[in-house]
């Protein structure tokens, strides 16, 4: 029965069913009033003779003699068949419809409890695409949830990427994106008050997560923090990267180390084997509190070996790194990312057997030490 309630209410929804309904309430008229003037019937029976013609049951015991009852019987009777056949063809298809439905829900409810370790990204406007291309770049899993089903077109899903259609204001899809076994959850709709909501109700369902929030006015960032986002970024001062880096940061880890040039090729080799990234490189000059800094970001395989062929073929490229490597005396640090904790402490283990690592999230007065160990 409750099939049929919503088959009804399709139609309702429906433009070919509500044609039907007003087809139904035409042929109806027709045949009621054409029996009432042309067979000469009384209202029960004028009732009676046009549900039996239209369903073409014809039991025999009302049978039209002259030509003109003959006429109106029969048109009654055909355009009662061809009724008959489209209600059927929009019942079928609205049968098809719902199993669609119903099948494409159940794979989408798979999809997603299947996730983990994977990014929540709420708002697929213009910041959540900068963060999302930055998460891609990265190949991360992410769950992306957006209201407005046109901007989802274009996304490519895969085994790490779900983009569903959806309000993430609701309790009920919330509960759905296996928040607890996320990496982050990233709040990056157009409306601070849509984005309070999603933190606040994140936040209360699950106490432990990692909720990273955008906030369009600057008047916003103390309520989202209060709401339970344990970071808040402005686009107004910050940019889809900057997100992107708030939403990693407990798989995000920073470390220092000695080394020269030479061993640049060995430690791109052990972070791509724990599919790990190069973030930065901090040049520590003794003495001095900031660093030179500079981005390295993603760097795909053809230019991680145009880079070692330059450093090792290149004399002018070789000098000038060894000059910065001397003058620093080989200390510097890098931001280390990866898809989860566990790749992260793997390729910093690895690191650490090679003997160049000096410590990891050391303060400026470790690493100055270190940088005037290492000068004497």
């Amino acid at each position: 029965m409750s099939e049929i309630r919503k088959i009804i209410e399709d139609l309702r929804k429906n433009k070919a069913g509500m044609r039907g309904i007003l087809a139904i309430i035409i042929i109806f008229a027709y045949g009621i009033l054409g029996s009432y003037f042309i067979m000469g019937l009384n209202i029960n029976n004028s009732i009676y003779y046009t549900v039996i013609t239209v369903a073409t049951v014809g039991y025999g015991d009302i049978i039209p003699v002259t030509p003109l009852q003959k006429l109106f019987s029969t048109s009654l009777a055909l355009t009662g068949l061809g009724l008959l056949a489209y209600i059927f063809t929009i019942i079928i298809n609205s049968f098809e419809e719902n199993l669609h439905d119903i099948r494409s829900g159940r794979h989408m409810e798979k999809r997603l409890a299947e996730m983990e370790n994977h990014y929540i990204l709420c708002g697929f406007g213009r910041v959540g695409t900068a963060v999302y291309e930055e998460l891609m770049k990265r190949n991360q899993k992410v769950i992306i949830i957006e209201k407005n089903d046109e901007k989802l077109e274009d996304i490519e899903e895969d085994d790490n990427v779900i983009a569903l259609h959806a309000n993430a204001t609701e309790d009920k899809t919330l509960k759905k994106l296996n928040i607890d076994k996320s990496l982050g959850v990233i709040v990056t709709t157009g409306s601070d008050v849509d984005n309070l909501f999603i933190v606040l109700t994140t936040r209360e369902l699950y106490e432990d997560a990692w909720i990273i929030s955008r906030a369009s006015k600057k008047e916003s960032i103390k309520r989202l923090k209060n709401a339970g986002a344990n970071k808040v970024i402005s686009p107004e001062v910050s940019g889809g990267n900057d997100i992107y880096f708030a939403a990693v940061q407990p798989n995000l880890v920073h470390i220092t180390q000695n080394h020269g040039i030479d061993f640049l090729e060995r430690e791109f080799e052990i972070l791509k084997k724990h599919n790990c990234h190069l973030e930065n490189i901090e040049y520590h000059f003794p003495g001095i509190r900031t660093p030179v800094t500079r981005t390295i970001g993603v760097l795909d395989e053809e230019e991680k070996d145009h880079f070692i062929d330059m450093v090792k073929n290149n004399p002018e490229v070789k000098e000038s790194l060894d000059v910065m490597y001397n003058s620093v005396n080989g200390v510097h640090s890098h931001w280390i990312s990866g898809p989860d904790k566990t790749h992260v402490d793997m390729a910093i283990e690895e690191l650490k057997k090679e003997g160049n690592l000096l410590g990891i999230n050391l303060d400026f007065k470790e690493i100055n030490e270190f940088t005037k160990q290492f000068k004497e």
